[in-house]
């Protein structure tokens, strides 16, 4: 599979259509600055690190059409404002912003769509840095001659990222080693992006894996077939504390009262140095129609969506929640584990840096 984002043949991103997976590849073309806002708006991009790479991508276009001050502040805001919890976003718009800030008007674009090709490529080796840490930490946990049980939450795949992953990055690194492995695959209700994408992802790979009902993770864990949790991340404040898809903080709670390690796979990009803790996390509500409707593919192969709720019964539906840093194991960044505290976290290269280059 190639990379989740890519360039056409005049050198503009195009991408798969996130909500039209696993049962239709569709590829939409982000050509320009409102078509990027809409895909993450409606999550055909979604996850952490893709949306800041479209987001970039948003900003250069947006200047092909005016690069003035005022223009770019403009478009800044209105892709600043699609998703308010992943703090790679803003990272990735102050990243080309701040790029194109000391530039004449007139050499601004072209700096942009090379500042967001930069971003994509970094996020990519950044990723598979990952991958390699979390591998060194995931293999050692396997026991008893069996493969090494996993278990993650929502989609931290390729598919959230430019390639790799953030939590799959492990796996995939795992695998292509040799190293036995299964990975259970919450469904992530409401939008089911582990039974819908994650599935699709380590199918693609070959890894072995089920998916399950959110609910079965605990279970899972009393019985011993849990070796490790992993996940990714939407924000991590200073001191520690994660947003990541709602019911992540009920697997932590879980993997804790099982003795089992929580890892959490984390760009530095993620991590908002603002963020005093996780009170300060904004935390995104979505349509309660994500809840109380679900899209399938029927017995004649097409897909339909259908009501779950009786009419008139309202629904509550926050996209996120917030894991207490006491309950998370490692912090698996591009540079190596890290203990979920500020001091650590202070520490890493480049945190408050939006112009940094590759770690």
């Amino acid at each position: 599979m190639a990379r989740t984002l890519w360039t056409d043949d005049a050198g503009l991103p195009v991408t798969w259509d996130q909500t039209r997976l696993p049962f239709e590849q569709v590829v939409i073309a982000l050509h320009d600055a409102e078509a990027c806002a809409r895909a993450i708006a409606t999550m055909q991009v979604r996850g952490a690190p893709l949306i800041g790479a479209v987001g970039a991508w948003g900003l250069a276009l947006a200047l092909r059409e005016a690069a003035d001050d005022v223009a770019l502040q403009s478009a800044f805001d209105r892709l600043a404002a699609t998703r308010p919890t992943a703090v790679n976003l803003r990272w990735a718009l102050a990243r080309v912003r701040a790029a194109v800030l000391p530039l004449p008007v007139a050499e601004r674009a072209a700096r942009a769509h090379a500042e967001a090709l930069r971003l994509c490529d970094e996020d990519a080796a950044c990723n598979a840095a990952i991958g390699r840490h979390g591998q060194a930490l995931l293999e050692p946990l396997r026991r008893d001659g069996r493969p090494l049980q996993l278990l993650t939450h929502c989609n931290a795949g390729r598919l959230a990222t430019i390639d790799h992953g953030t939590a799959l990055a492990p796996i995939y690194a795992l695998h292509e080693a040799g190293v036995a492995l299964h990975v259970w695959v919450d469904e992530t209700r409401p939008r089911n992006q582990g039974a819908s994408l994650t599935a699709w992802e380590l199918g693609e790979r070959g890894v072995p894996h089920t998916v399950i009902a959110d609910n079965a993770g605990g279970q899972l864990m009393r019985e011993g077939r849990v070796d490790a949790v992993i996940v990714g991340c939407d924000r991590v404040a200073i001191n520690g504390d994660v947003a990541n898809k709602i019911g992540t903080y009920l697997k932590a709670l879980a993997a804790r009262d099982n003795g089992i390690p929580f890892l959490v796979a984390c760009p530095v990009s993620t991590i908002d140095p603002q963020a005093v803790d996780g009170s300060a996390i904004p935390i995104e509500t979505r349509d309660p129609a994500e809840l109380t409707r679900i899209s399938g593919r029927d017995d004649q192969g097409r897909v339909v969506s259908v009501q779950l709720t009786p009419d008139g019964s309202p629904g509550l539906n926050p996209a996120f929640d917030v894991t207490p840093a006491r309950l998370v194991s490692w912090l698996i960044t591009e540079h190596g584990p890290c203990r979920p505290d500020a001091s650590a976290l202070r520490a890493l290269p480049g945190l408050a840096d939006p112009t940094r280059g590759p770690a």
